[in-house]
């Protein structure tokens, strides 16, 4: 009888301290059950457009002419003449191609270097990008001196073996011209420049919308993940006492969870974007190669 009393006694008073929530819940709490956060292995995963450059060390003419006169017309005219012999179909001329070596002969000539990279750092894909031009491969020969005509500058490119390769690209479409003369080095000289290049709307294009949509999402996750790590840091530091702090702690692992949920979903559509636009990339590379 007496035992029974002392068991009634224990579980009224512990009803109690239940009922008023001040029971201590330290010896009986457990580690919550954290919903997995199911990332892709890197967010920046997206495969990158393969383009060419070729720029083979510039050609500079050891023994001047003492009669010299160049011009882009000219020099368009012999390297399709050299395409021609070798069977190759013409270079068309590109009015953007031509702003871009102009804009190289200008920046020789102010800088007083030669080369195919400014001291500033631009190349020739800098170049031909700024003037507008969407490339898939771009070639660029550069010359220097006093040569005697268009096309015996065309002929000394063609002795020069990567300056030939440019002039015989089969995968060059178009080209731009620029000729000028100037001061270089204290005396008259002239600066010669080809730009070849390949459009990039010849082959078929990722979808750019695609791309954004997995910027949008991949920011939208980085966000959602830190909020996630927060509230677990939250959960994972407190030691709740007493009914109304215990309910409070299992909203937070209900909100966690919910949030984690969320953030899986966001991940397993983003990786299906990601796959898709990495498809068209490698249908565009698989054309660049070609």
């Amino acid at each position: 009888m007496r035992a029974r009393f002392i068991l009634l006694t224990f579980f009224f008073v512990f009803g109690a301290l239940l009922w008023a929530g001040n029971f201590p819940f330290d010896g009986f709490w457990g580690e919550p059950s954290f919903q997995d956060l199911k990332l892709p292995e890197t967010l920046k995963n997206l495969e990158q457009i393969k383009k060419e450059i070729s720029a083979p060390l510039p050609l500079r003419l050891e023994k001047q002419s003492a009669i010299s006169s160049l011009t882009s017309k000219g020099v368009i005219h012999w390297a399709n003449q050299q395409r021609k012999i070798d069977g190759l179909p013409p270079l068309s001329e590109n009015a953007q191609l031509n702003a871009a070596a102009s804009a190289k002969v200008a920046d020789m000539f102010g800088g007083q270097y030669f080369a195919h990279v400014s001291p500033e750092g631009k190349d020739a894909a800098f170049l031909v990008e700024k003037a507008g031009y969407e490339f898939i491969a771009v070639g660029e020969n550069l010359a220097l001196g006093n040569f005697e005509n268009d096309e015996i500058l065309v002929e000394a490119w063609m002795n020069s073996p990567g300056h030939r390769a440019n002039i015989l690209g089969k995968s060059f479409l178009e080209i731009g011209v620029a000729v000028g003369k100037g001061k270089f080095e204290g005396e008259d000289m002239w600066l010669a420049v080809q730009e070849f290049a390949r459009p990039l709307s010849i082959c078929p294009q990722p979808d750019q919308n695609l791309k954004s949509g997995i910027e949008l999402s991949e920011k939208k996750l980085e966000e959602f993940v830190a909020a996630a790590n927060i509230l677990k840091a939250a959960i994972e530091s407190q030691r709740p006492k007493g009914r109304e702090e215990f309910e409070e702690y299992n909203r937070k692992v209900e909100k966690y969870n919910s949030l984690a949920k969320e953030i899986n979903v966001l991940a397993d559509s983003m990786k299906t974007l990601i796959d898709a636009y990495n498809a068209q990339v490698r249908a565009l590379n698989a054309c660049i190669a070609q």
